[in-house]
């Protein structure tokens, strides 16, 4: 054993997916409060995961517990895979929520989530930033992206910790073809969003998306809450989509992740399965 290190309870669970290996999967590592910043980011560059969360104690009132979320490059105040995740692997570790719903203390703030059709789900955070993106900005993702710009049937801010921008083009197939420059998108953080066709695609989901974050060192993310989160709060405040619908996301990188969302209750709830996948103990 190193120096110093001892054994902490760890899960691995696969987000966005009923079935492991479909989805995006995420390392938790539980009872952190006596590890050193250092170790945590350490951690999750080992993992190389698109990230790896901490559970704490939560530090404010009404909060059930407190998560700290690392990428392979740092720390993000939000993101929507680790809150389902987490609270999963929080949940399954005998965690009792004080009231109805479970409330998680993260750097956004306080995240309520709740299972709806019998899956944990998040209220989306407010954005923090959201709006039309500027000229020299949008013209680097269209580079980055490697589309024209006629390619672009809108464009927006979504950003609600992770400063995600959104662009949306005519359909699936053209979301599905991209093959970014990621040097040339530098440290934007750029989701694509597209229609299916129900004719030629399906009537399982209605839109695709695919997430961007090389300055994360996460190239192409699997399937990214976050993201849809502020997606959804733009479209369907911006009439582009229905209050309710189903997204997929990691089918360019061979997963088959599905994100529910919903307008209820004065929120818009991100949902998703969370399947198990590895369950022990990391030293550390």
């Amino acid at each position: 054993m190193p120096p110093q290190a001892r054994s902490y309870p760890f899960r691995q669970v696969d987000v966005f997916s009923a079935v492991p290996l479909r989805g995006n999967p995420l390392a938790v590592v539980h009872d952190a409060d006596d590890l050193p910043e250092d170790k945590m980011a350490a951690f999750a560059r080992w993992t190389g995961l698109s990230e790896t969360t901490f559970l704490l104690r939560p530090t404010v009132a009404g909060a059930d517990y407190r998560v700290r979320i690392f990428t392979p490059s740092g720390e993000l105040p939000f993101a929507g895979h680790p809150t389902l995740g987490s609270c999963h692997a929080w949940l399954r570790a005998g965690g009792r929520p004080v009231s109805s719903d479970v409330v998680q203390q993260c750097g956004v703030g306080l995240v309520r989530i709740r299972r709806r059709s019998g899956r944990l789900a998040f209220a989306a955070p407010p954005l923090r930033r959201s709006g039309e993106v500027e000229p020299a900005v949008l013209a680097q993702a269209v580079r980055g992206l490697g589309i024209a710009p006629e390619a672009v049937v809108a464009a927006n801010w979504v950003d609600n910790g992770p400063a995600w921008l959104a662009i949306m083009l005519a359909s699936r197939a053209q979301v599905l073809s991209l093959r970014p420059d990621f040097p040339a998108l530098g440290k934007l953080k750029v989701g694509v969003v597209g229609p299916w066709d129900p004719a030629t695609d399906g009537p399982e989901a209605q839109f695709e998306v695919r997430a961007f974050a090389p300055g994360l060192g996460v190239p192409e993310d699997p399937v990214t809450g976050s993201l849809n989160a502020g997606i959804a709060q733009w479209l369907t405040s911006a009439g582009l989509a229905p209050a309710s619908y189903v997204s997929s996301q990691g089918t360019a990188l061979g997963r088959a992740g599905r994100v529910y969302v919903e307008r209820a209750d004065g929120d818009i709830w991100i949902g998703g399965d969370v399947a198990d996948c590895v369950t022990g103990d990391v030293l550390l």
